[in-house]
């Protein structure tokens, strides 16, 4: 008997075995995707793991329904990645394997599927099966794959399906991804009949009775004569004073003549458009470094200043690795940060470039995965978020990891919770890749290895045009307050520094690392703050909605007018978030543009863009913004950066809280003066003496390197110890204390001092859940592997136990 094992997307530990015939054996693959039973009613996508014919004693195996593939989809490198991952980060093959591939390529029972109604349906290309299901589905808005198979009173319905959506009659509906919209522009231009002076004269006597249809042709005659280039409707309208109605009446007086072009972040340019810039001195020498470093080792860290032109160093590693016929994946923390990046790149490679990230749709992720899979030259080099790692490359040449020191790298939920960064390093090896890190402010982890001669290490130290710093100022708020030099939110040098930077006709970015109005409302007369009925944490007030917010489960209730404890109408705000920010610098600069760059402002994928457009076109003259505003942004136009209150990053319960907070400083004040001009920041504290504040305020990365490792030596932690940190969830705060102090107990048993708690997190409790940790610390001299054994086997006999079978338990390794 023949069979294979199959990989589900399901978070259990094991493969699963079904039966095949010797035809179906001959015939897949490994990586090639199969429809199997599973359960009474389920049917499942899962991928070939490999062939055999060893029959599993004790059960009866079942026949796969169909084989959906006639080339695998997935490769080998790309198991033993996901196999190296699931056992890294104790997780299951099933949870990495649902983390890895588009939904469009796992159909499951569950699926929902809908009819296209963008495409015409030819009744003739249709077998009777397919006819079937299409016309259930004019019917039925939306079907199961469950209704489909009672509907055809067959099991095997994965084939059908399959060739329906290759055929673009149905969709697998798509719930939480936002639908892909090209960008389309509208341009306006004088009918070719005007262009001669006669006609336009004869035009504008014609129009005299017309007063705003003779405003938009004298407006778009000056425009044209001004501007070498198409002119926008949108700035048509503003320029002349008018509405669109005005203009689509000229358009059907044949006067003007409307054209569309299609600005498109997938589809690039076919040529390049500039040649690759020559670098500088301290460039070059850095380019030099690196490829010496290569030699030796296969990851390099580059610590190279803000604004000293790392992305033109990882522009002549691109063009290297893509002439020796590899893949390239260029790998970022935010989504936001590939908006900028994109048309950079593009400038210089054209149509080589694929973006992947989460917040493209189902068919356009399936559309790049299938192009890097089939060595397309559109696919050659990938821009992504961590989730870029998991496309089945199979000649891949380089990685760059830029702002490597960004949390965003690391997935908290849902499993696997792994390290963007960590496991780019081990895909890396896999493929005998190079590795290239890039960060103004590197991890302690990553410095650390490249001070220890793990990893390469180049330094750029100049800024590209040997522009200089940005001069940083501490500005005492204490003191300020005491002075009555406060207004509102601002001290008076930083207000000083903002008429300054506008009277030069220079930009300005405001950071405040915290969204919303006020993070707390406050009854003045009892002392009472509205808290979350679901979770314990006071709700947030978002003023532009008059909403109080929890930021932990979403709920949100209207700001009430008296205190629900006392009934008194003495509700007071404490604290300040970006929105507050942004109505104060309305107030006190009413003739300028101020826009807001948060989580609340930035809904649509391309609300990132249009922001950072308008920053670019010098639209916004004062941009307010939270650690969004830190991340790697070119602005050349901000000539100040004020930071409004930096004792809130430095106070955060966390180990790491001190060196993220350098980075996080250094990062925004490397926002400014990117050009000629030497920038300024201006930095509110309480504590302007802090050590921290000191460092960002000298630039010293290396006092603070040497301070925070001294540190972290001390009291235990990264690098020179590892971490796993276990988090128990439960309804019932008795149940979840018994059962966290059980599992703790009996892990102490053999990693006795290294299990600390169980602990209560600062917000003990989330959408009803009571929450507890657990934290493992695990000495570098200990062997891993033998301590990750130990704890899954203490986690199987914990969910042996009946009494605990309610509680949620979560393992994170590596949780910084």
């Amino acid at each position: 008997m023949y069979c294979i094992d199959v990989i589900l997307p399901i978070p259990l530990k094991q493969t699963f075995t079904y039966e095949v015939n010797k035809d179906e054996a001959i015939f897949l693959k490994p990586g090639m995707r199969v429809a199997v039973p599973f359960g009474k009613t389920k049917i499942y996508t899962g991928i070939v793991l490999n062939i055999h014919q060893q029959t599993p004693k004790g059960y009866e195996i079942k026949p796969i329904d169909q084989i959906l593939d006639e080339f695998p989809v997935i490769n080998a490198f790309q198991i033993q990645h996901w196999q190296w991952m699931a056992s890294y980060y104790l997780c299951t093959l099933g949870e990495v394997l649902k983390a890895a591939i588009p939904n469009g390529f796992l159909l499951e029972s569950e699926t929902i599927i809908t009819l296209n109604t963008n495409t015409t349906i030819a009744v003739s290309e249709l077998n009777d099966v397919e006819f079937l299901v299409l016309e259930a589905l004019q019917s039925q808005p939306s079907l199961h794959i469950n209704d489909i198979r009672s509907i055809l009173d067959r099991k095997n319905v994965m084939g059908v399906l399959t060739n329906l959506i290759e055929k673009k009659h149905i969709v697998v509906q798509e719930e939480v991804y936002e639908k892909y919209r090209p960008k389309i522009k509208r341009f306006i231009k004088l009918s070719s009949h005007y262009s001669s002076q006669e006609n336009l004269k004869n035009l504008l006597d014609t129009l005299s009775r017309a007063p705003k249809q003779r405003e938009v042709i004298m407006t778009l005659l000056m425009l044209s004569s001004k501007e070498d280039k198409a002119i926008e409707s949108v700035l048509l309208q503003k320029k002349s004073n008018t509405n669109s109605a005005v203009i689509n009446k000229l358009i059907a007086k044949e006067i003007v003549e409307e054209y569309f072009i299609q600005k498109d972040r997938v589809e690039f340019n076919l040529e390049k458009n500039t040649p690759i810039k020559n670098l500088s001195a301290a460039q070059t020498r850095a380019l030099d470094e690196i490829n010496t470093s290569f030699i030796k080792n296969d990851i390099t860290l580059l610590r190279g200043v803000t604004s000293s032109g790392k992305t033109e160093i990882y522009v002549q590693l691109i063009d290297f690795a893509i002439k020796q016929g590899k893949q390239v994946l260029y790998m970022l923390p935010e989504i936001a940060l590939t908006t900028q990046l994109i048309s950079r790149l593009q400038n210089y490679f054209g149509e080589k470039i694929s973006v992947y990230h989460s917040k493209y749709s189902i068919s356009e992720r399936v559309e790049v995965w299938n192009n890097v899979l089939d060595h397309k030259a559109k696919a050659q080099i990938i821009i992504g978020a961590r989730s870029s790692l998991f496309l089945p490359f199979s000649k891949l040449g380089l990685l760059i990891v830029d702002e490597e020191h960004e949390a965003s790298y690391k997935q908290y939920a849902p499993s696997p919770r792994y390290n963007g960064r960590d496991s780019a390093v081990v895909l890396a090896k896999y493929h005998g890749a190079k590795l290239l890190m890039g960060s103004a402010t590197p991890s302690l982890e990553s410095f650390f290895n490249a001070t220890n001669n793990r990893y390469g290490l180049v330094t750029l130290k100049k800024r590209f045009g040997n522009v200089l710093m940005p001069e940083i100022e501490l500005v005492d708020v204490k003191e300020k307050h005491r002075k009555k030099l406060m207004k509102g939110h601002f001290s008076d040098r930083l207000l000083e520094e903002i008429n300054e930077a506008l009277k030069n006709k220079e930009q300005v970015i405001l950071f405040q690392n915290r969204r919303g109005y006020s993070p707390i409302i406050e009854c003045t007369t009892c002392g009472i703050s509205p808290q979350c009925p679901n979770c314990d944490v006071s709700l947030t007030f978002h003023q532009y909605k008059n909403q109080l917010r929890c930021h932990y489960c979403g709920y949100h209730t209207s700001k009430m007018i008296s205190c629900i404890a006392c009934g008194n109408e003495t509700l007071d705000s404490k604290g300040f978030g970006t929105e507050q920010i942004e109505l104060e610098l309305k107030e006190l600069f009413p003739n300028h543009q101020i826009a807001r760059m948060d989580q609340d402002s930035m809904k649509g994928k391309h609300a990132y863009a249009k922001i950072i457009e308008a920053l670019e076109l010098k639209e916004i003259d004062i941009l307010v913004g939270t650690q969004m505003l830190a991340k790697g942004l070119d602005f050349r136009n901000v000539s100040l950066v004020g930071v409004m209150n930096a004792d809130n990053l430095l106070n955060f319960p966390d180990f790491r809280a001190h060196e993220r907070s350098f980075q996080l400083l250094q990062q925004v004040a490397g926002r400014a003066g990117r050009t000629k001009k030497r920038g300024k920041v201006i930095i509110q504290t309480y504590n302007p003496y802090h050590q921290i504040l000191q460092q960002v305020s000298t630039n010293n990365f290396e006092e603070m390197y040497q301070q925070q490792l001294e540190d972290r030596y001390r009291y235990k932690y990264p690098p020179f110890y590892r971490m796993i940190k276990i988090t128990l969830k439960d309804r019932s705060f008795q149940k979840m204390d018994k059962a966290s102090l059980w599992l703790a107990n009996a892990l102490k048993m053999k990693l006795k001092e290294y299990v600390l708690g169980p602990e209560t997190p600062p917000v003990g409790r989330v959408r009803n859940l009571f929450i507890t940790h657990v934290l493992i610390k695990i000495p570098k001299e200990q062997s891993l592997k033998a301590t990750k054994n130990f704890i899954t086997s203490m986690l199987k006999s914990f969910n042996a136990i009946k009494e605990f079978s309610s509680v949620r338990l979560t393992v994170d390794v590596d949780n910084y």
